[in-house]
């Protein structure tokens, strides 16, 4: 079973996995997410955004 590709809207090329930096009440952490090479876009799946992401938010917010 292959996986899915995910196809950048602007620049019509395949994402590719990159460490990305984010940052969130001035605290900075990074994750290795799909982006694309050329324009930079990032697709942040669902999962991460409900999941980890989440988890990250209530504990700097919680400070």
């Amino acid at each position: 079973m292959s996986e899915r590709k995910i196809i950048c809207c602007r620049c019509n090329r395949e994402l590719e996995p990159a460490q990305t930096f984010f940052r969130y009440l001035g605290h900075t952490f990074h994750t290795d997410i799909l982006r694309c090479p050329e324009c930079g876009e990032v697709y942040i799946p669902e999962e991460l955004v409900k999941g980890r992401m989440a988890e990250v938010e209530q504990e700097l917010e919680d400070k």
